[in-house]
């Protein structure tokens, strides 16, 4: 197993399985929950990438023919009345990955938040530090996703976010209001030269536990005040149970960013997402996703290319739920891009076709 020689993580991982075997959950009576989870994998790159690296835009699961830990992470968690809190410290591929921009030991933070509650009649929060992303439904932990790899669309917008959070939800818990405000896009620490905050909003609708329509929306500057080019992005998406055996999430990404500073010309993209989920039994289920990323300008994804990142992705995976906290998850993906952009050997090609195994546990 390559673990790119960090005895650290090593380390860590060896605290997390050991704290596996010895109790599922730690939970006290003053409001502190402690829990685990580990999502190791196997991939292969059909095009058999010579760095071991799946493609650039792919941050989970992107180290292929070898076995190793896409997330590994121990979770604190205090909720009291009034006041609430998380603490997740993660290392594995993906925080090496997705984190290469922050600082030290920023890259191995997952989640860490502080909270209170501003009302005593209304379920109203404020919270801060870094939390989860606002956008999407999807995360990079696997067990929470219909999917064993992660959408393009997840892949292109944030999946944490550095601020503050006021959230409503109502008593009947049908509705979901939040505002936030930024350090910029997925970014802990601002980039140098930039004072501008970035801004956020997210209204959610649940009629049931089988029906919700949610709309994410993000906008600032996340370059410096220099060539300051304002970004306004929304993310929306439904998931809605058809019946007892079938599910159906569906999402559609659009965002503009400005040429240039004062610029009234915009550059353009947009995803869209449907993923189709069969349940066979209490251990057995299936998905089947169709995805798509329009990028011709390059605002997400940089390819040099005179057509720039416009692809097509389909992917198929098997989950077995061997016990309540353990996952094995087998998924063929394969994208197909209108320009050459993947790497075989000495070539580029226009596709890419990849096998990947995957076994979670959550304690």
């Amino acid at each position: 197993m390559s673990l790119r020689n960090d005895t650290g993580i090593l380390i860590f991982l060896t605290c997390l399985f050991i704290s596996a075997n010895s109790s599922a959950q730690i939970k006290g009576d003053d409001g502190l929950t402690i829990n685990g989870y580990v999502d190791t994998y196997y991939s292969y790159d059909f095009n058999d990438p010579e760095s071991h690296n799946r493609p650039a835009f792919i941050y989970n699961y992107n180290r292929t023919n070898e076995v190793n830990v896409n997330l590994a992470m121990i979770k604190l968690s205090y909720s009291k009345e009034r006041v609430r809190g998380n603490l997740s410290l993660m290392a594995g591929t993906y925080s090496n990955a997705n984190l290469s921009s922050e600082t030290g030991l920023l890259k191995n933070i997952y989640e860490a938040n502080a909270g209170v509650k501003l009302s005593k009649k209304t379920d109203v929060w404020l919270d801060a530090g870094i939390m989860n992303s606002h956008i999407g439904f999807e995360s990079a932990v696997g067990k929470d996703c219909w999917t064993l790899t992660r959408s393009l669309p997840a892949e292109g917008s944030p999946y944490y976010e550095t601020g503050a959070r006021v959230s409503y939800n109502s008593e009947d818990s049908k509705w979901y209001l939040a505002g936030l405000v930024l350090n910029g896009w997925q970014r802990t620490t601002r980039v140098n030269g930039n004072n501008t905050l970035g801004f956020g909003t997210q209204v959610t609708y649940k009629t049931s536990p089988e029906f919700l329509i949610n709309n994410s929306t993000y906008f600032g500057n996340d370059n410096p005040d220099s060539t300051k080019a304002m970004r306004y992005f929304a993310d929306t998406y439904l998931t809605c149970m058809l019946s007892k055996h079938f599910a159906v999430t569906a999402g559609y990404d659009i965002g503009i960013q400005q040429k240039s500073k004062g610029s009234s010309d915009y550059f353009t993209w947009y995803s869209p997402v449907v993923i189709l989920k069969a349940i066979f039994n209490e251990y057995f289920s299936a998905a089947g996703r169709f995805e798509y990323f329009h990028d011709p300008s390059q605002v997400i994804f940089a390819t040099g290319t005179p057509n720039g990142f416009r692809t097509l992705g389909y992917s198929l995976n098997i989950d077995y739920q061997v016990t309540s906290q353990a996952l094995l998850r087998i998924e063929g993906r394969s994208l197909d891009s209108k320009d050459a952009i993947f790497i075989k050997g000495s070539e580029l090609k226009n596709s890419n076709f990849a096998l990947a195994s995957s076994l979670s546990l959550t304690f």
